[in-house]
């Protein structure tokens, strides 16, 4: 009998709770061992089948962390960035791959997993795609080979229930060209244009967001010249893809030695 994989899911009422709870079921390599929800949630103590709509399948929803791991090699994780850090100090502790969808983390709080991935595999991706993740090697190249003649700019949608802007894909896209140009993004990011803001600056990478309906993700990375533009784009219509994704991280993970990596890692493409 082929061994599974036990996989902790937070978050467990989202969208994408939901969805990957879903996923792990009908992957026959996984198997759903614990299911997590904030304090206070209406979910917790019940059966997660029977709160999805569904048949009970024994997975009772908890607050605690350490209760849903107790059986879990990986838990995958797209909250909020308060809450992943904590979930990190407990996959740290467990030894557990800890995968990480979660955006809007800031340079400081994304530092502050290098001390649990001292101890576990941490996982982490402003997208999981696979799409994504090639648009992110070919935005990287493009923006090495065209020099600051080219104006970028990284123009993306998302439903109207987003809460974080630019996404954690657009900032991905945004550092592998800042990476391609030699330069910190923070150094050339602009992202704030509202009323007479005078010309753009040379050099510059620009985000633009779109909110509205029920968009699951779209990202465009512009290369404007003088008299040409080049547009990369990824358009995702089902947002399955990024659980299919995030669960492929949690399964790469397992053996590998504790650090920090990223869909790239995963998908081969490392450089």
């Amino acid at each position: 009998m082929t061994q599974t994989t036990g996989i902790a899911i937070t978050g467990i009422s989202g969208r994408m709770g939901q969805m990957l709870a879903r996923e792990v079921a009908a992957n026959p390599k996984m198997q759903l061992v614990g299911a997590v929800e904030r304090s206070g949630h209406d979910w917790i103590g019940q059966d997660l089948g029977g709160a999805m709509g569904g048949t009970a399948n024994g997975v009772i929803v908890t607050d605690d962390v350490a209760t849903a791991i107790a059986d879990a090699q990986a838990i995958i994780d797209f909250t909020t960035p308060a809450s992943t850090l904590a979930f990190a100090a407990a996959a740290a502790k467990a030894g557990i791959v800890h995968v990480i969808g979660t955006t809007g983390m800031s340079t400081a709080e994304i530092a502050q997993l290098k001390e649990p991935a001292r101890n576990a595999v941490i996982v982490r991706a402003g997208n999981m795609s696979l799409g994504v993740n090639l648009l992110t090697l070919l935005t990287r190249k493009v923006a090495a080979a065209l020099d600051e003649d080219f104006d970028i700019e990284i123009i993306e949608s998302h439903h109207n229930q987003k809460v974080d802007a630019p996404s954690g894909t657009a900032l991905m896209l945004g550092e592998a060209a800042a990476e391609g140009r030699g330069v910190n993004l923070a150094d050339v990011s602009d992202s704030g244009r509202d009323g007479i803001t005078g010309a753009r600056k040379r050099g510059d990478i620009g985000f633009s967001a779109i909110r509205g309906g029920d968009i699951v993700g779209e990202h465009d990375v512009m290369f404007a010249g003088a008299g040409e533009r080049i547009i990369l784009r990824h358009v995702a219509s089902d947002r399955a893809l990024f659980a299919r994704g995030a669960l492929k991280a949690a399964l790469w993970g397992q053996g590998r030695e504790a650090g920090e990596y990223d869909m790239l890692d995963v998908l081969g493409l490392g450089e």
